[in-house]
């Protein structure tokens, strides 16, 4: 398995700076009120998750899914 890129610590709003892309996937699992929301800017990956009753492992697949994307760009 490739290392992971993105990190259950990466804070919401960086990985969504670096990765435009992941949007869909923090909209899937997190829901639209997170980009609203000044806690990305201090609420990490694995916090979301918690809050959002969503499976992390399942969350991080996707993101990095895409982060490989665009790396191979």
């Amino acid at each position: 398995m490739a290392e992971r890129r993105i990190t259950k610590d990466r804070l919401i709003g960086d990985v969504l700076k670096e990765y435009p892309d992941t949007i869909r996937v923090f909209r899937k699992y997190f829901g639209k009120s997170c980009f609203d929301c000044p806690g990305q800017n201090h609420e990490d990956i694995e916090f979301g998750s918690v809050m959002h009753n969503a499976d992390m492992d399942v969350v991080l697949d996707e993101l990095n899914e895409i982060a490989d994307k665009g790396r191979r760009r």
